[in-house]
């Protein structure tokens, strides 16, 4: 172990290449673990925060549309029996899970009370795809940091060591190590700061969604 620490130090010393690439290739596997960890964290946090972005477009502008279709229609049944069965926007398939209830319930007395809860039900369950993944994202976002942190600590501890066995203080020596070991921390801020503004984006849309879902419920079942 020692001797490999000493053959490295007298290899970093000589060693003046600084790019991205070369950090990597000379980093010890620890450190290139936590580069490849954080790497594939923020390209997976990237593809969500894409896919999302699409998402509530699509569903904001199809919302819009299925309102400004219902409240045109002749009744809700009427609107009901004109709805395709592959429907994919989620105040469609409220309503339309909502309309099943109510096409089902003999009773009218308690129809209101029962509407009412099965709303409720229906919003937590489309509620729960839209918010699908935000919870990585925070997790990447609160933990990415620290991740990267680790590798620094882990970095620095491997060029005091190379110092202690070469007994050669020089900046040669120590420069290499202390930049791998950096490189590890901006990664890890680089996954954490676009996963936490994007949660924080998506938690605001996915309330005022919620709220819209919320808004159409009541409506409706005013009607019925």
């Amino acid at each position: 172990m020692e001797a490999d620490i000493a053959t490295q130090s007298l290899g970093l010393a000589s060693n003046t290449d600084f790019s991205l690439i070369s950090l990597f290739l000379r980093a010890d596997i620890i450190v290139k673990s936590v580069i490849i960890i954080l790497i594939v964290s923020s390209i997976y946090s990237w593809a969500i925060i894409f896919e999302k972005i699409r998402m509530f477009r699509k569903i904001n502008k199809s919302a819009e549309e299925f309102e400004e279709k219902f409240w045109k229609s002749k009744s809700a049944e009427t609107f009901y029996n004109s709805l395709p069965s592959n429907i994919e926007d989620p105040m469609a398939k409220l309503f339309k899970s909502s309309m099943q209830t109510v096409m089902k319930t003999r009773s009218k007395s308690n129809l209101s009370e029962r509407l009412s809860s099965v709303l409720e039900v229906n919003i937590e369950k489309q509620m729960v795809v839209v918010e699908k993944y935000n919870s990585f994202l925070a997790t990447v976002g609160s933990t990415a940091p620290f991740i990267g942190l680790f590798g620094t600590v882990w970095g620095i501890m491997n060029s005091f060591q190379s110092i202690a066995i070469s007994r050669n203080t020089s900046l040669a020596i120590v420069a290499p190590g202390i930049a791998e070991a950096l490189f590890a921390t901006a990664l890890g801020l680089l996954a954490a700061i676009p996963a936490v503004i994007a949660y924080n984006k998506f938690n605001s849309d996915s309330r005022k969604y919620s709220q819209k879902l919320e808004n159409f419920s009541k409506r409706f079942l005013s009607i019925i």
